[in-house]
């Protein structure tokens, strides 16, 4: 198996999703848990795995974790089928955000969070794609976007 070098992007706050990314030092790494899989696209069963990754330890604050990320819904983001996303656990996310959601105690997607009157629209970072509208009750948010793990052979 060939030896592959990260690139470890931290989200600079206050700008963008888009124009947010930094890309930092792999200096001091620390394990974390990677839970799993996340659909950047139509959402998928949750299904919990076990293993590990080694991130910087600035991309590390409390309750984080990751999550491979399996679509391109977000691709305007930054994020790209294929990244490992660092995600802080949060329970709540502002207009706006990028949240991990858990649809109906039994899917999981990546999307931008927006509340709306009629309930919680679930908007891609891609044009291709149609949101998602759901109403409030239905969704769970499970966590934030932090940073992104990307593997160097995927990197623009």
């Amino acid at each position: 198996m060939p030896n592959v070098t990260a690139q470890y992007l931290e989200r600079r706050p206050n700008l963008p999703l888009a124009r947010s990314w930094a890309a930092i030092e792999a200096d001091d790494l620390i394990e974390i848990p990677l839970l799993g899989r996340v659909s950047a696209g139509m959402p998928i069963e949750a299904c919990p795995e076990a293993g590990s990754i080694q991130v910087p330890t600035r991309m590390v604050r409390r309750n984080t974790y990751a999550l491979r990320v399996r679509g391109d819904s977000m691709i305007d983001c930054n994020i790209f089928d294929g990244d490992v996303i660092i995600i802080e656990r949060r329970e709540s996310a502002e207009n706006g955000e990028t949240a991990v959601v858990m649809i109906n105690d039994q899917e999981v997607t990546l999307k931008k969070l927006y509340i709306e009157r009629s309930g919680v629209r679930l908007q891609p970072a891609n044009e291709r794609m149609a949101p998602i509208y759901l109403r409030n009750d239905d969704i769970q948010v499970i966590g934030l976007v932090m940073g992104v793990v990307r593997q160097a052979e995927l990197a623009a």
